[in-house]
């Protein structure tokens, strides 16, 4: 049994793979909120460069990853794929479960993937700036290393409730340079008002991206730059999946099941979307995306227009959304904190490509220990959601006798979550799970807009 699949540097993928090219329905186009009508690459000028632009809207099948950002991934990739015996064992499962470990780059998590594309992009585009929100901090720890190694500066506003309770990403940010506040802010006119109201308002992925959308499109030789959601994010992304299918491929393995969590989508899209190209063409396998039922966008929330920030100033994407004015509750897995999801992830769940479950709190804690005390890697509170869903699988396997591979994208350690594992072990931890009513409540303003 091989405990580590390991590809040497030369075999890292050199195209990254746009699933645009495969799917049996398109995205809906984004519209302009005042006339409802498509947007065209240039309304997108203000805050990208059109060189991420024009990867935004392709629907070539490969895309050339250029050789100044292949010398940036080989600082750590390509990333180890682990055989979970261990996990396997504790389970007395017959399953084989593999987990790709993106813990292993500079800042702890899959993130830098379309970071440093992104920084490259924008460096050689001219500008000189980025402006990005986070959540739990992972991204804009990614950003801000990449904007180090391209020599651009980078301000993150990041969410309050994760500001506070992970000031460690604060540091790991400053050490490269960055400058990090938290979100709400005083510092734009989106987060103005929000602060003024509430000096301590927790903050949501919403406020956060409004703060950055309007500092790049206002700010002197800057550009506004996301860790999620985005086409073109996830399309930088799947190198991770792309590098998991070749390592399988060498043992002689194949997944009947992949699992990510999600929150916007970057994590389980770029495990899954190479494996879903699979599954379209024929091959037979479940794709399941996994979420906080706090935070239940796929489970919960309907497939609608909707704005991808709280301040409006996005176009209309067509996702699952709780609404762009959800506030989510403050759980610890603050990068699953946000109220839509990926257009391409959402597309993919109304075709039945993908699925998608929602974990409570405390079971996704209740897995990452155990994932810990099998495997010694201390996962990211994220990733716990992946975990707590391979561990249902792997125990249906064994119910079932039946010898499945199971593949998990540990998308980034914990290392500088302990505060909440401290929470956690000390049983202050609490589940928070979402009502009916407060989702219908949310969606209200989205009923003027068009459907698609």
């Amino acid at each position: 049994m091989n405990r580590q699949i390991l590809l040497n540097e030369k075999e890292i993928p050199k195209q990254w793979y746009n699933i645009q090219a495969d799917m049996p329905n398109p995205v809906p186009p984004p519209l302009n909120p005042g006339t409802g009508k498509p947007i065209t690459p240039d309304m997108l000028e203000a805050i990208f460069p059109m060189n991420i632009i024009e990867q935004e809207v392709s629907t070539e099948r490969w895309i050339t990853i250029p050789d100044a950002v292949l010398e940036k991934y080989l600082i750590w990739r390509p990333t180890p794929l682990y055989r979970a015996s261990f996990l396997e064992k504790f389970l007395g499962t017959p399953a084989h479960i593999y987990f790709k470990n993106e813990g292993v780059s500079p800042p702890g998590s899959h993130k830098p993937n379309t970071a440093i594309a992104q920084a490259y992009f924008n460096k050689v585009f001219g500008v000189k700036r980025l402006a990005t929100e986070t959540g739990a901090g992972q991204w804009g720890s990614a950003l801000a290393f990449a904007c180090n190694q391209f020599g651009l500066e980078c301000k993150v506003y990041m969410v309050r409730i994760s500001y506070n309770q992970k000031p460690y990403r604060r540091t790991l940010m400053e050490t490269w340079g960055a400058k990090c506040v938290p979100s709400p802010s005083p510092d734009t006119n989106a987060g103005r008002k929000f602060y003024e109201q509430n000096k301590e308002h927790f903050g949501s992925l919403g406020i956060a991206i409004s703060e950055a959308v309007e500092d790049g499109a206002t700010s002197k030789d800057s550009k506004y730059s996301i860790g999620s959601v985005a086409n073109h994010v996830l399309l930088h992304q799947t190198i991770l999946g792309l590098e998991a299918h070749k390592q399988l491929a060498m043992i002689g393995e194949y997944p009947d099941i992949v699992i990510g969590c999600a929150g916007g989508g970057s994590n389980f899209s770029g495990l899954a979307l190479p494996f879903v190209r699979d599954k379209i063409h024929g091959k037979t396998l479940q794709v399941i995306a996994c979420e906080p039922a706090s935070c239940p966008t796929m489970t919960k929330g309907p497939y609608v227009y909707d704005f991808g920030d709280t301040a409006e100033t996005t176009p209309l994407f067509a996702m699952h959304s709780l609404g762009h004015n959800f506030i989510p509750a403050p759980i610890h897995a603050g990068g699953l904190r946000y109220h839509g999801m990926a257009p391409i992830v959402s597309r993919l769940l109304m075709d039945n490509l993908i699925e998608a479950r929602a974990y409570g709190q405390l079971e996704t804690f209740a897995a990452g220990v155990i994932f810990a005390r099998t495997e010694g890697f201390i996962p990211a509170p994220e990733t716990n959601h992946a975990i707590a869903c391979v561990i249902e699988e792997a125990k249906k396997a064994k119910e079932e006798g039946k010898e499945k591979v199971i593949l998990m994208n540990w998308s980034g350690h914990g290392i500088i979550d302990l505060a909440a594992y401290d929470a956690y072990l000390s049983g202050k931890l609490e589940d928070s799970v979402l009502s009916d009513d407060e989702i219908q409540k949310s969606l209200k303003a989205l009923e003027k807009y068009p459907k698609p």
